[in-house]
């Protein structure tokens, strides 16, 4: 009996390590690297930040404001996309420059509504 007590026990002892030892789970996998974060305003045919830089590894959150407009913001090449009052987080894992882009169409000067994504 002392021994099923024991296994008993040891059984639930380790269940309870177990779980203290689980990941956190923020929405979206984090970098070795740092944290940068950035927000862009939109206005209508013009993003604020035309450059992000960050290092490979880093987690990036980039949130979109919309002050004029809808808008959204689309990253090639890490097939990324940001809508207006928004925040997306993801880890910078490819080294290069990647164009962004407003990926709603605002109107003439739609076109005009680029920034790039430097990783290095």
């Amino acid at each position: 009996m002392k021994k099923m007590m024991l296994a008993l026990c040891l059984v639930i002892l380790s269940a309870l390590l177990l779980g203290a030892c689980g990941s956190k789970d923020s929405g979206a996998a984090e970098g070795n690297g740092e944290v940068k974060e950035f927000t862009i305003d939109a206005t209508n045919f013009d993003f604020d930040l035309k450059e992000i830089k960050v290092n490979k590894g880093d987690t990036v959150k980039i949130t979109l404001k919309n002050s004029e407009g809808n808008h959204a913001v689309k990253i090639d090449g890490y097939n990324k996309e940001v809508q207006g009052d928004k925040t997306i987080s993801f880890v910078a894992d490819k080294a290069g420059e990647f164009q962004y882009e407003c990926s709603i169409f605002c109107g003439a000067g739609h076109g005009d509504m680029v920034g790039k994504l430097i990783v290095e």
